[in-house]
């Protein structure tokens, strides 16, 4: 098969691939119909994380059951089907609540060198049964990849910010997880939300979905917006050192920081007594995915939740290293990049 590799930090190739083979009776394989560029793909791109061996990149995608074992009960050969980016056994107390990453052997991301990767034409996907999901009636190819990773994303990190009815929120990044968080915080009942990037062309895209521009760093204008206290509720969707230290110093005291951007490998310094003094509350999580969709899908169904304009550019497999090129780029051009196999 063919599949999206990186063996060199800023460089990718789409080359021949060995194909999947079933994980066990309880696995299946996927043939993938649509996967996405994710920003914390960037993390192998761009030289954070360590390569030893050429990796098979990408942890969402939507497809057709090509295979099953014969302990998968839920979907069969032919369905369509989501897969969850973050995957667990499927069978541990942590998994019965639908969280992946609550598993108690630990949760896995395609993609990441020990899964195999969904930018590819196909996909080996252990504890089926947990990991997808039947196509839903009356949602698009964009949708169902937002609810692989994205979507889901930013939906919990906008729940975990603890975010009153009427209050004020803090988004910092403006990529696809940040822009999901905006809408998702929107929704919950924020009356106004700050949204935070370097970028003017990605705070315009923002300010179109309902948020109020602010360029980075945003603490003073926060402040002066807030008459000195600082915001209910600040998402982090970025997960450096400079946004955390922004996130920890523009949310008001007692208030929640959810923080669902991926960090390096380098310790961060955090600044435990300023947080205990100001009695912060510091959430941080990656995609809870499968708990997310019996909120999320029906919302999407019947359009209570919007989601268009995420993504920007649509380009064939072969040309995954133009599209890694567009999602480094972090222009408000190119936000979030769908491949097609």
């Amino acid at each position: 098969m063919r599949a999206v590799l990186i063996d060199t930090p800023g460089s990718v190739r789409v080359d021949s691939w060995p194909d999947p083979v079933l994980p066990g009776p309880a696995g299946a394989v996927v043939q993938v119909t649509a996967t996405a560029i994710c920003g914390s793909d960037l993390h192998f791109y761009e030289g954070d994380y360590p390569l030893f061996a050429p990796v098979s990149l990408g942890h969402e995608a939507i497809g057709t059951v090509v295979e099953a074992g014969p302990e998968v009960h839920t979907v069969k050969v032919g369905d369509q089907v989501l897969v969850s980016s973050v995957a667990g056994c499927g069978a541990c107390a942590g998994c019965a609540t639908k969280d992946p990453i609550l598993c108690a052997s630990g949760p896995q991301i395609f993609g990441s060198g020990v899964l195999g990767g969904a930018q590819a034409e196909l996909l080996a996907v252990p504890a089926a049964d947990f990991q997808l999901l039947k196509m839903p009636e009356n949602i698009n190819t964009e949708q169902a990849l937002l609810l692989t990773d994205n979507l889901a994303t930013g939906w919990a990190a906008a729940k975990r910010a603890d975010i009153p009815v009427g209050g004020t929120a803090v988004v910092i990044g403006l990529g696809a997880v940040g822009l999901c968080a905006l809408r998702s915080a929107l929704f919950l009942g924020a009356a106004r939300v700050f949204a935070v990037d370097p970028v003017a062309a990605r705070r315009d895209r923002a300010e179109r979905m309902g948020g109020t521009p602010l360029p980075a760093p945003a603490l003073q204008a926060v402040m002066d917006a807030t008459g000195g206290i600082g915001a209910d509720s600040v998402i982090d969707a970025v997960g450096n050192d400079t946004s955390l230290d922004d996130s920890l110093a523009t949310v008001r005291a007692g208030g929640t920081v959810s923080v669902v951007g991926v960090h390096n490998l380098n310790p961060y310094p955090f600044p435990a007594l300023t947080a205990l003094l100001r009695s912060l509350t510091l959430r941080m999580t990656t995609a809870p995915v499968q708990s997310t969709w019996p909120e999320l899908i029906p919302l999407l169904q019947n359009g209570r939740l919007d989601v268009e304009g995420i993504f920007t550019t649509t380009l064939p497999l072969e040309a995954a290293a133009e599209g890694y090129a567009a999602v480094a780029s972090r222009s408000g051009e190119h936000v979030k990049v769908l491949l097609t196999p």
